[in-house]
């Protein structure tokens, strides 16, 4: 029999939740991305843009689990494969690491983004649909074609989206907004990739049965995660240019030459060039 599917259980607890966990991971992971765009291609630039991808692969994987507390079968005891749930975790953040890699040593030009958007954006359709697939309903999971095509869509334009802005924009404001656009897409194709379900059920469970067993392992799944971005909002909260939004070295040059008309108030010289920018008047010539 055709059982009755919720996404809401709770309430708007958990796609409130879940949209700001997305959030969250997406703005720290754009800014260890802007953090990475200041360094050299050598390790250091590789080691931020494993962070950033890290964030974002485990924004979106918490926030598909924190959503799927709130996904409820009438007549069904919901369980989930413990392997096929880690995997899916796997999935996300390798996805992700090779469209930040991507765009983060070969730029945004249309092909690497291209390029990279629709690799990131099926591998995270691939991560929603192995961690439904790791749920056991008791029954047959079934889904609308067409739905789930356009769930994959905006998957991939998410992803594209959020690789362009990964390198494209600067400062905490903008970074904010991009992280809160960024939420509202994949929470988007969260859900419509869930309004593509329907569930058959060969039998029917006990209605007392307790949910608490699946909540109970969708916290400590979901658990690892956020302790990841803990430690990343922290390196986040600790670096003095993450937090500025740029550095000293980068602004210096530029605030040097307001202040003072194009001179380096040490040197006397323009940009550290070594040549006087503005020669004194005894020096000029008549009619100079």
């Amino acid at each position: 029999m055709n059982a009755t599917v919720t996404d809401f259980h709770y309430g708007a607890v958990t796609p409130v939740a879940a949209y700001l966990m997305a959030c969250l991971g997406s703005a720290l992971g754009l800014r260890c991305t802007v953090r990475s765009m200041r360094r050299g291609p050598g390790g250091r630039r590789a080691g931020w843009l494993s962070l950033g991808a890290v964030s974002i692969g485990c924004g979106i994987w918490s926030m598909h689990f924190i959503a799927m507390m709130g996904f409820s079968v009438d007549g069904a005891v919901l369980q989930y494969d413990t392997q096929l749930t880690l995997l899916s975790l796997l999935v996300a953040v390798a996805v992700v690491a090779v469209g930040v890699f991507l765009v983060g040593y070969r730029g945004s030009g249309p092909a690497t983004l291209g390029t990279a958007g629709v690799f990131t954006g099926l591998g995270v359709a691939g991560m929603h649909y192995i961690g439904m697939a790791a749920m056991h309903t008791g029954g047959e999971i079934r889904y609308n074609t067409a739905v789930v095509a356009l769930s994959v869509v905006i998957a991939v334009v998410a992803a594209t989206a959020a690789l362009w802005a990964a390198v494209s924009v600067r400062g905490f404001w903008a970074t904010l907004a991009a992280s809160l656009v960024m939420g509202v897409a994949v929470s988007g194709m969260h859900y419509t990739g869930m309004a593509a379900v329907s569930v058959h059920l060969h039998q029917t469970v006990p209605m007392n049965h307790s949910s608490a067993g699946l909540l109970s392992f969708l916290l400590a799944m979901i658990a690892g995660p956020m302790a990841v971005l803990v430690v990343a909002a922290v390196v986040v909260m600790f670096d003095p240019e993450m937090v500025l939004g740029e550095s000293e070295t980068d602004r210096g040059p530029r605030h040097g030459r307001a202040a003072g008309g194009g001179r380096d108030g040490a040197t006397g010289h323009d940009g550290g060039t070594g040549r006087d920018a503005t020669p004194p008047l005894s020096h000029r010539r008549p009619g100079g």
